[in-house]
């Protein structure tokens, strides 16, 4: 009887069943437990963790630095094209007040945008009016214009080259002037110096203007006149001032030009 209830009895004989099923729930409950080789893979497992989650966040701050920088470019960008918009409208307007413009400065013009349509050929016309046509095609509407413009531009061309000239005419060019130094010497000790230098500055003409004068000591008691006279070049020369000096022939011997230099 008791081997029959042995034999019935199955507990026992399938105690590693429930083991196992006790093991699986804690397992499913707590996790499995391991030993120390199963605690280093976790803790390899959390370093590596940390390690990705630095790299993650060098390259989110690295991505904003480019992010920062892109914004500054497309700043850039945007500036320069609100200047070149700016200059093109100025440039639209100035060239709209001198040239009348197909096309008005308000509105912009959009090359990608025309619509498409089907270009209809027109019929054949009769041929008189096709040479009519041609008779209006050879009459130049706009010839008579440009000739007039011609015209105009070479009339300001001419009025502005006619105006040029008188101005040009009008403003004194200049003059050439010579500085000399007369040496005037009379007869004798007994000449009236005095009277000799009166005699030379008696003599006026046009461009000649006497300056400063000395008495010059020559020797044995006789001085000779030295005096200063700015001349024009082109209205006095030196021959003629020496020959209208030398007339005065009781009073001077000689002249001698002592230094001559142009101014």
């Amino acid at each position: 009887m008791a081997v029959d209830y042995f034999l019935h009895d199955k507990i026992w004989f399938e105690k590693f069943k429930y083991d196992d099923a006790e093991r699986r729930f804690y397992e499913q409950m707590n996790g499995p437990v391991g030993g120390p080789s199963h605690q280093q893979s976790a803790s390899t497992s959390s370093s590596g963790a940390a390690g990705d989650q630095n790299e993650l966040l060098s390259r989110i701050s690295h991505l904003e630095v480019e992010n920062q920088n892109l914004r500054s470019v497309v700043a850039d960008l945007q500036m320069a094209i609100f200047k070149l918009e700016s200059r093109l409208n100025a440039l639209e307007k100035s060239s709209t007040s001198h040239q009348p413009s197909s096309v008005p400065p308000t509105q912009k013009v959009e090359p990608f945008s025309v619509p498409s349509k089907k270009v209809e050929l027109p019929a054949k016309k009769s041929e008189p009016a096709a040479a009519e046509e041609d008779e209006d095609d050879d009459i130049d509407l706009f010839g008579s214009d440009d000739e007039e413009e011609d015209q105009e531009a070479a009339k300001v061309r001419e009025e502005r080259l006619r105006q040029y000239a008188e101005k040009k005419a009008k403003k004194p060019g200049l003059i050439a002037k010579s500085s000399i130094l007369l040496d005037v010497k009379p007869w004798d000790d007994e000449t009236d110096m005095a009277k000799m230098e009166e005699c030379v500055r008696s003599i006026h003409m046009d461009g000649l203007v006497w300056g400063a004068s000395k008495l010059v000591p020559v020797g044995y008691g006789i001085k000779k006149l030295q005096i200063q006279c700015v001349v024009e070049d082109e209205k006095v020369g030196t021959d003629i001032l020496e020959e209208e000096i030398t007339k005065f022939e009781d009073y001077v011997q000689s002249v001698d030009i002592a230094a001559f230099n142009k101014i």
